[in-house]
């Protein structure tokens, strides 16, 4: 059996203003896909409530991390999975960090949710480097931990020649791209270093690269850019059998961000 992880920045919490017909396009990308693990950004006005009620109408159970500058986060699992453990991981993210953890047949998987500062590059560093804990191998097994990391991490790649792009931004808004006159590439840079392997870049599928932006959805400040990622350790990596950003449909105006996808070769234990 295949798990199915998605990571989904939706604006602003499905909201615009008193507006919520963008909240029921995404619930039904959601139910398009049904991912049986799930992470989500951007749940401005959610409250733990909120989120459990939503989580049921898709058929699943949520963790919601609280965020004090920015907006809340979110881990969901679709039974049979279960969450055996959760938390936040607690650290002056400008938005937050979901941990939670899961039974499947190959053991317990982390699932870190999470969103990183859209403005800094300097602090999406710092930020990075508070996420690699999980990944480090445990004292006294020697081995390196299944863990997921899924969010929208507002960081380009290094592995990428990003200057057309960057050159395609509105001036406003290509700081949040550069350092020093450079293409800023230091977060996933940082989580690749710590062992985390970019499933798109190991297993991706399809013609759409890029998450942001939609071609409905909003998003000046953004030029065809890939920002959300689903990423493992090398265990985790060993079971990817794809990965995709998934286009069409109510994706194109339920958000300014496109949903991405992986599947991966494991069975949750209920």
């Amino acid at each position: 059996m295949a798990v199915r992880a998605m990571t989904y920045n939706i604006r602003t919490g499905g909201y615009d203003g008193a507006d919520q017909s963008r909240l029921a396009g995404v619930a039904a990308v959601v139910d398009r896909i049904r991912p049986d693990l799930l992470a989500l950004q951007e749940l401005r006005g959610f409250d733990r409530r909120r989120l459990a009620g939503l989580a049921e109408s898709w058929g699943m159970t949520g963790h919601l991390a609280r965020s004090v500058s920015g907006q809340p986060v979110a881990v969901l699992v679709r039974p049979p999975a279960r969450i055996v453990a959760a938390g936040s991981v607690h650290r002056p993210f400008h938005h937050a960090a979901a941990r939670v953890t899961v039974a499947t047949d190959r053991g317990p998987l982390t699932v870190l949710g999470t969103h990183l500062q859209p403005y800094s590059g300097g602090w999406r560093v710092r930020e990075a480097g508070w996420l690699t804990a999980p990944a480090r191998p445990r004292r006294g097994t020697g081995g390196v931990p299944m863990v997921l990391l899924m969010g929208d991490l507002n960081s380009l790649d290094p592995w990428t020649d990003h200057r057309e792009r960057i050159e395609r931004l509105p001036p406003a808004y290509r700081g949040r791209h550069l350092t020093r006159g450079a293409v800023d590439t230091r977060a996933v840079a940082a989580l690749d270093r710590a062992g985390f392997v970019d499933l798109f870049r190991l297993a991706g599928t399809g013609e759409v690269t890029h998450t942001a932006p939609t071609t409905r959805g909003g998003g000046a400040e953004f030029s065809g850019m890939r920002l959300d990622y689903i990423l493992g350790t090398a265990p985790v990596a060993e079971m990817a059998q794809e990965c995709r950003v998934v286009t069409g449909g109510d994706t194109e105006w339920a958000s300014d961000h496109y949903p991405v996808i992986a599947d991966l070769d494991l069975s949750p234990v209920g």
